[in-house]
């Protein structure tokens, strides 16, 4: 495409690193699993996840404008974003395993740090789609996005609580579906009011 140097060629071989990465990372969550307690494991799987993704978008990106697809600039927009987060995320993991090596005293505040972060973002999220809903002036929204953020918020509990029953998966599911039939009902509705060409004022 005019404006891009990039070439096949060039694009495949910028897939081999996230691919060396991706086997580097699915080591280090093998060989460190045991070793770290869950909330750790998991900000270690997360952290590697992220960063492999954030690659592996930025070379699809070069190889879609080699192809002549298309120039998808969110790809490499999130490219960033992504792989410091999870670069980040990684390092944290290591860093903490051997800081803190005593299951119990990591586990709580890491836990406590996941769901302060879900809250945080979900309770974002949702109030910050029911300010917009008020200005398209579709104030009936916010019940709806309320009424979503309590349903991540009860799937998120019950996740943590579960026993491994069936009955438990079943509730979990419901909880998560009618969340997210609850979000794609009031964005869809943003969507039809117009929302693609609503400007915020100031």
């Amino acid at each position: 495409m005019e404006g891009y140097v990039f070439t096949v060629p060039m694009a495949l071989v910028d897939f081999i690193p996230v691919i060396l990465f991706g086997i580097s990372a699915v080591l280090l969550m093998r060989g460190l699993y045991n070793k770290m307690p869950k909330g750790t494991s998991a900000c270690l799987g997360v952290g590697s996840c992220v960063a492999f993704l954030a690659g592996f978008l930025k070379a699809l990106y070069k190889l879609l404008i080699a192809l002549g697809v298309g120039a998808f600039e969110v790809l490499n927009d999130i490219f960033l974003p992504l792989q410091s987060s999870g670069l980040l995320l990684t390092g944290l993991a290591i860093v903490l395993m051997l800081a803190l090596r005593k299951k119990a005293a990591l586990m709580a505040p890491l836990t406590f740090g996941f769901i302060g972060m879900m809250v945080l973002g979900l309770g974002g999220m949702c109030a910050g789609l029911s300010v917009v809903a008020v200005k398209m002036k579709k104030k009936a929204l916010i019940a709806v996005f309320i009424l979503c953020f309590f349903c991540y918020m009860g799937m998120g509990y019950l996740a943590a609580k579960k026993d491994g029953s069936a009955a438990s998966n079943w509730i979990e599911q419901g909880v998560n579906t009618l969340g997210q039939i609850l979000l794609l009902l009031g964005v869809r509705t943003l969507d039809k009011a117009g929302l693609r060409e609503f400007r915020l004022p100031g």
